[in-house]
């Protein structure tokens, strides 16, 4: 279905793979320069490795990610294991 001005603009997060956009977008690059895509749906690439960033070209399927539990978190720390040391006062 088409944006309009009745509804928002969807965006799908998929954790292994790109954010999906409804179109027409316009994506402002690191450097400035403005890009654009009137397809129905953009995919975003979010691993960097396309050969056509911003655009996703499905790169990030050649590759594994490390499994949740090893993967840095947002704010860029190691996740806690329990058997790391003492806990921080967090209690589960």
């Amino acid at each position: 279905m088409p944006n309009g001005a009745d509804r928002p603009r969807r965006v799908t997060v998929d954790r292994d793979g790109p954010i999906l956009i409804e179109g027409p977008v316009e994506v402002v690059k690191d450097d400035g320069t403005v890009v654009s895509s009137d397809r129905f749906v953009v995919a975003i690439c979010t691993c960097r490795r396309s050969r056509s960033y911003p655009w996703c070209d499905t790169s990030h399927r050649g590759h594994k990610r490390p499994p949740a539990a090893e993967r840095p978190r947002p704010d860029g720390r190691r996740p806690h294991h329990d058997t790391e040391g003492p806990h921080d006062g967090d209690h589960h």
